[in-house]
């Protein structure tokens, strides 16, 4: 039956992970404290389905800020070691731990002066002790039935390479903000983009000084069509926010209403965010609070802008 076929690799490579947990010891310590120390690149390398698991586990140090790459060892031997300088750092795959091609590349990237971490199911092989940190990434069989196909041992492979990456970024003190700043692009971009580049800022915010007028106010409010203005002090400090439910509850509990001042009718101590916060936190935090617009201020207090939810609309962020 093809599902219970499919239930027993399932259960094998789950096993095969959980398997990692105990093997986590002082050499994966060293290796997260190898690449903390690392001044060049990752450069990540396999051969055959290691060497597609080496690519992605390249692409998700660059995704977190560390510059990595995937170099083909059979290319490095022929024109392509190169691409490595003293300084990189060597993250070799492979389940055997005797691959022929990285092997050799060891005793070239050596010779350059490349730390190696290496990822093997053999501690004992000719990888695991040139390596200057070694990861168990062993199992006990493939998922496939003739314990041949790389399956548990790619998984397991991954895994640890994730493991590794995440430990690795963690260490360093990398930020969703960080993060951001690599993935501009698709939905993870949109979620992550700052509120300062979608902000409106300059005249197109509504703004006016405390002591101004209820009719002043209202005109800021239909000029710029946000359905509120920020209410300031002399020093552009922001000192509340005045909306179009402040004026209706004005004029329902006031004998006359348009007497006063913008300070008169306005909120105190309205919900702020900061320019340099994400999208998706901009998006919560108006979505909590039951909210449709949010001031955005300095660390000082000062007015810098606004951001609507209707701008998160425009982002296809929902």
């Amino acid at each position: 039956m093809p599902k219970t076929t499919a239930r027993r690799v399932l259960e094998i490579e789950s096993r095969a992970i959980a398997d990692l947990v105990d093997r986590l010891d002082e050499s994966f310590d060293h290796a997260v404290k190898m690449l903390a120390e690392c001044r060049g690149r990752v450069i990540v390398t396999g051969m055959g389905k290691s060497g597609i698991i080496a690519q992605k586990i390249a692409a998700t140090f660059s995704s977190t800020g560390r510059p990595a790459y995937f170099v083909h060892p059979a290319e490095a031997l022929h024109g392509d070691l190169g691409m490595i300088v003293s300084g990189d750092l060597l993250l070799a795959l492979s389940n055997s731990g005797e691959t022929a091609e990285i092997i050799r590349l060891l005793e070239l990237v050596r010779r350059i002066g490349t730390q190696i971490i290496a990822m093997s199911g053999n501690p004992e092989s000719t990888l695991a002790q040139h390596a200057d940190a070694h990861l168990d990434v062993g199992v006990d069989k493939e998922a496939c039935g003739m314990d041949l196909i790389p399956t548990a041992s790619t998984t397991a492979a991954l895994a640890m390479g994730d493991a590794l990456a995440v430990a690795s970024f963690e260490e360093r003190g990398f930020s969703q903000k960080d993060f951001a700043r690599f993935h501009p692009g698709g939905r993870l971009g949109r979620k992550l983009q700052q509120v300062d580049s979608l902000m409106h800022r300059g005249e197109g915010v509504p703004v006016v000084r405390d002591v101004a007028g209820l009719d002043e106010a209202i005109l800021e409010m239909d000029r710029k069509k946000l359905g509120m203005t920020c209410v300031v002090d002399t020093e552009n400090k922001l000192v509340g926010m005045l909306t179009d439910g402040d004026l209706r509850r004005r004029m329902l509990r006031t004998d006359n209403p348009m007497k006063g001042t913008a300070a008169d009718a306005m909120t105190r101590n309205p919900i702020t965010i900061g320019a340099e916060a994400v999208a998706s936190e901009a998006l919560k935090l108006m979505e909590d609070r039951k909210i449709t617009c949010l001031a955005v201020v300095e660390t000082d207090g000062e007015l810098a802008g606004v951001i609507q939810i209707h701008d998160l609309w425009r982002t296809e962020l929902f």
